[in-house]
């Protein structure tokens, strides 16, 4: 083969390292769809690729890539996939075709129709008579701006690679990690699921008031309890319509997809009929007259004519209208006072768009409930008012204001999601996702905002304040202003509500499936199976039961704001996601869409943010706090997913910063606190042998802080990398079991000891160093065959004390408490020399954790011949005073310790200064000792204590030495097990080791004896500097 073509595979074979990681973990997903073992023996094809076909597994030829990517086609998704499965009974599946969905189809039009919807219909008259053209425009400006932004955003996430199945869910999770996915998922899911409670509420609405009011099962007796009775009824008819709707879908959703045209169809011509009208308004407005007495709207259900007499063969008689004010048809009969006073007029509900009638529909008429709906003409006030709730007047049914409208019409913007959701079934997705999304919500804006203008334009100022028409007949508002019928809004708008209610209830499951079958909140995974075509059906049980829920509420009015807090959030997190990854410019974010920036995410989050608030601050603070659970229900549980999140890369870019920011030089005594070197070790198996130091670095942390745990294996990595990372599992898997939060380090070296060296030189990054190392007492160290696992230990405390490090070892750690707290005892710290108050400082720390937090603390020091332990005793009191420790304060005097000095005696050990080289090498057991002891009886305590802790014995005088060292470890631990035997935990100073290495094993029998007796013990080593203050 020639140079040329070599060379060119030589650039290019590194780059596509993509099925495995060549440690044997397969990443998350591979980019191939069919990428199963069959492909192997093709990988490699070609004789002249000898040079890479060791590598051909990892690294497939560029040939073999390119064909796989050519062939990779997205899958159908949902609704087709089951309906397939439907269709086969179990015989051999179709071949899956091939999207063809376009722009227009799978994208527009589905937008449209789950924008536009019941709120249009039902409610936005009465909201633009309620709030005015002008606050009306401002709600519908804010809300379609809010959508409009997220829109941008989702078509920046939704164009960078891939979207499958679950669409929103799916760009949330992977671009903000498990934690915000699946809170936002499940918020999203909830806010589908109330949705489909408030399209059910819609329709039987519609059913009950405008189509067969008689059907109604609740019937008022007085005015006064119209209103119960109307809930009750669309509780009654409301669950009817949902186990017929769940029946549908669970029977087979291909029945819903396939009268998806016909709801479609039924908006389009309803809005069609409405522009229609608002035209023929100019030239003939169609007769709906409304009844005044005085400046009050009439009911106008009960009574044809608009008077209160009239003239029948010239007799003057009484209307129907005249007998629900009066008590009587009769003309002399006693009357309402208000009606006495007023005369009666009738206007034209529709007076038409050239009629000037916008001037009196700019501004606003919030009220209370049962606040009468007047137009803004003279009357003649009652002087009782109390009666007038009984009378046919038309009223508010509830308090009205700003921020209830905002919350209520939310809903009717919400739905941009729909073509995202069809990802799948797209010829073109990262094309047709923005564009259509995009138009469909600018279509549905101008929408908005012109039926806004036109209905205040068009229709009178009473009759849009009217919320079920009843001042125009019973007939719906907007259907008053269609063409050519009412009817074709009433019946398109019942249709329209019926699909959206159905479609709710075929997508909230399968987006519930989606989230249950990713596992990452373990306590829906049951939600995750289905029939044996995949159809949801755990999932939608539980969706029937939370949309029933809504419908118990059975107002409409009270239903919308609930589902605008969940649908907000979600937005909220598309445009957060969409920013960071901006932000943060990570090397995967490589949108198709172009027109995003991060301010305009920033602008649409914010939008959001103050949407939700106000809405219903409650409900906002409610959906916050659903979220912020189900966000740390998945941390806590450990959310194991690897999606190469934004929040991720957000964390890396915040500790880049903090570790620059954190300078190298020691924190200051006021902040100091341990930052842990664990050092662990392990057995054969590689299993951690001592677990309880892991216990007991959690107890000292409390969480606080830097923990590293560390290990060392002997060898070469290159023949124990696969060891390594095992051991690595397993102390993660034991660091979990302790609950111990921190990171994990092993290392492969020639030996243990410079592993360790190792360790302590290089552990940790930047600032983020460790101040302090914590190891387990090797116990058998005298039983041992190699003296080297001693070495190693004595080797370890000289190269902490050079890095300046304090050192911390336990003995016995396997009998330290676990996660069970000690009863009520003592942490007896036993304080002979100061290096740094460390010793002071770790029974404080443990004392904040749950385990130890019933342990007192007492302190014991030494008193000297020629200290003053009185005085002593009260300048530590004074000392812990300051600062701020509560313990009890306890002077030793190791009186018996203290012989008088015999000059012969020390003069006889002078002339043993011929002392030969072998005895540097004799170990000083606490037996030899003994009869050590018996030649020379009158060693100097003072003396003895400051060898014990700072061995520098001399040739000439080592044999005394090694006495006075043995004989001040006996003393010292005979007090100490006198005093401490009970205690929980006994801290005591950590004497230094000898600076000839020959001293060494004499050294290990020292610490031996001093711990003697003692169950649980702490040797503590300060670091070199002062770690705590009396200062604030």
């Amino acid at each position: 083969m020639s140079s040329l073509s070599l060379s060119h595979v030589l650039l290019l074979s590194p780059s596509v390292c993509l099925s495995n990681t060549g440690d044997g973990n397969p990443r998350e997903s591979s980019p191939f769809i069919n990428n199963t073992d069959d492909d192997k023996g093709t990988l490699y094809d070609g004789k002249n690729m000898a040079l890479f076909e060791e590598e051909m597994d990892s690294n497939p030829m560029v040939s073999s890539l390119l064909n796989k990517l050519a062939n990779y086609t997205n899958l159908t998704q949902g609704v087709r996939e089951h309906e397939e499965a439907d269709e086969d009974e179990g015989a051999k599946k179709k071949t899956v075709k091939s999207p063809q969905m376009g722009t227009f189809i799978g994208v527009y039009l589905p937008c449209l129709q789950n924008i536009l919807g019941v709120i249009l219909f039902l409610r936005m008259t009465w909201i633009v008579g309620t709030a005015g053209i002008l606050e009306s425009f401002i709600i519908v400006s804010m809300c379609c701006s809010c959508t409009m932004l997220t829109a941008i955003s989702m078509s920046a996430i939704a164009t960078n690679g891939v979207v499958p199945a679950g669409g929103s869910y799916y760009m949330i999770s992977r671009s903000l990690g498990p934690e915000f996915g699946g809170a936002v998922g499940l918020c999203f899911y909830l806010g589908t699921t109330f949705a489909g409670a408030m399209y059910i509420l819609g329709t039987i609405e519609i059913l009950l008031t405008y189509i067969v009011p008689s059907a109604a099962i609740f019937k008022a007796e007085e005015k006064a309890q119209e209103a119960d009775a109307l809930l009750n009824n669309m509780r009654v008819y409301g669950t009817c319509c949902l186990t017929l709707m769940a029946l549908v879908v669970f029977v087979g959703v291909k029945y819903v997809n396939k009268l998806a045209l016909v709801f479609l169809a039924c908006v389009v011509l309803s809005i069609l009929a409405i522009y229609a009208g608002v035209i023929k308004t100019i030239f003939e407005p169609p007769v709906f007259p409304v009844c005044l007495l005085g400046n009050r709207t009439l009911q106008n259900h009960d009574f044809d004519k608009c008077m209160k007499t009239e003239i029948i063969d010239n007799v003057t008689v009484t209307t129907k209208l005249w007998s629900l004010f009066c008590e009587g048809p009769e003309l002399n009969a006693s009357c309402n006072e208000y009606f006495s006073l007023n005369n009666v007029t009738e206007i034209q509900g529709i007076p038409g768009l050239t009629s000037g009638v916008i001037s009196e529909n700019m501004w606003g008429s919030y009220g209370p409930a049962g606040m009468l709906v007047e137009k803004a003409v003279p009357s003649v006030p009652a002087s009782v008012a109390s009666q007038d709730k009984y009378m046919p007047y038309v009223a508010n049914d509830i308090t009205t204001f700003f921020t209830l409208l905002v919350g209520i019409y939310f809903p009717s913007v919400t739905g941009i999601m729909a073509g995202s959701n069809r990802s799948g079934d797209l010829r073109d997705a990262q094309r047709s996702i923005p564009i259509g999304t995009i138009l469909a919500i600018a279509t549905t804006s101008i929408i908005y905002l012109s039926c806004v203008v036109v209905f205040g334009a068009c229709i009178e100022g009473v009759v849009l304040r009217d919320k079920f028409g009843d001042s125009v007949k019973g007939n719906l508002v907007i259907g008053t202003l269609s063409w050519p019928s009412p009817w074709v809004i009433v019946i398109g708008s019942f249709f329209s509500c019926c699909g959206a209610g159905l479609q709710s209830l075929t997508g909230a499951p399968r987006l519930l499936q989606a989230i249950a079958r990713d596992g990452i909140v373990p306590f829906l995974q049951v939600f995750g199976h289905g029939k044996a075509n995949g159809e949801p059906t755990w999932a939608l049980l539980l969706t029937a039961v939370i949309c029933e829920s809504g419908i118990l509420i059975a107002s409409l009015d009270a239903v919308a704001p609930i589902l605008s807090m969940f649908f907000l959030m979600c937005y909220l997190f598309v445009n957060l996601a969409c920013a960071l990854q901006t932000l943060l410019r990570t090397p995967n974010w490589r949108p198709r869409f172009k027109y995003y920036h991060w301010a305009l995410s920033f602008l649409g989050m914010s939008l959001c943010l103050a949407l939700m608030f106000i809405s219903s601050w409650y409900y906002a603070l409610v959906a916050m706090l659903i979220a912020g659970c189900i966000y740390k229900y998945i941390e806590y549980r450990g959310a194991e997913k690897e999606w190469g999140d934004g929040i991720r890369g957000l964390s890396l870019n915040a500790a880049r910063y903090a570790l620059i920011r954190l300078e190298e030089a020691p924190p200051h005594t006021k902040n100091w606190r341990p930052q842990l070197l664990v050092l662990l070790s392990l057995d054969s198996e590689l299993s951690v042998k001592h677990p309880r130091l892991l216990s007991f670095t959690t107890q000292l942390k409390a969480g606080k802080g830097l923990t590293i745990v560390g290990s060392v294996l002997e060898g070469t990595y290159l023949t124990r990398e696969s060891d390594a990372k095992r051991a690595e599992q397993s102390i993660k898997s034991a660091m979990a079991a302790e609950k111990t939060k921190g990171f994990c380090h092993v290392v492969v070296s020639s030996n243990l000891r410079d592993g360790f060296s190792h360790l302590i030189q290089s552990a940790g990054l930047g600032g983020m160093k460790h101040n302090s190392v914590l190891m387990a007492w090797p116990a058998n160290w005298k039983q041992s065959n190699d003296p080297q696992s001693w070495r190693n230990f004595i080797e370890t405390i000289r190269e902490t004390t050079a890095a300046h490090q304090a050192l911390l070892v336990a003995k016995n750690v396997d009998s330290f408490p676990h996660q069970e707290r000690l009863a009520e005892g003592t942490i007896d710290v036993w304080w002979i020399v100061h290096d740094g108050g460390l010793l002071m400082l770790l029974p404080f720390l443990l004392q904040q954790h749950k385990v130890w937090r019933k342990c007192k603390m007492r302190i014991f020091t030494v008193a000297q011949l020629d200290d003053n332990s009185i005085q002593m005793k009260k300048d530590l009191q004074m000392f812990l005073y300051h600062l701020r420790l509560n313990a009890e304060v306890e002077v030793v005097e190791m009186a018996q310790l203290i012989h008088d000095r015999n000059t012969a005696s020390h003069a006889a050990l002078n002339d043993n200064s011929d002392a030969t080289p072998e005895r540097v090498h004799m170990t000083w057991t606490k037996e030899k000792f003994c009869t050590e002891r018996t030649r020379n009886r009158e060693p100097n305590a003072s003396v003895a204590v400051r060898d014990l802790f700072n061995m520098k014995p001399e040739w000439e005088s080592l044999n005394q030495s090694n006495v006075r060292c043995m004989h001040t470890a006996v003393k010292l631990n005979e007090v100490v097990v006198n005093k401490s035997q009970g205690a929980h935990l006994v801290l005591l100073n950590m004497p230094g080791p000898p600076k000839s290495r020959g001293g060494d094993e004499n050294y290990m029998e020292f610490l031996e004896v001093l711990m003697e007796g003692l169950n649980r013990v702490l040797l503590v080593r300060g670091g070199g500097r002062e770690v705590i203050t009396i200062y604030s």
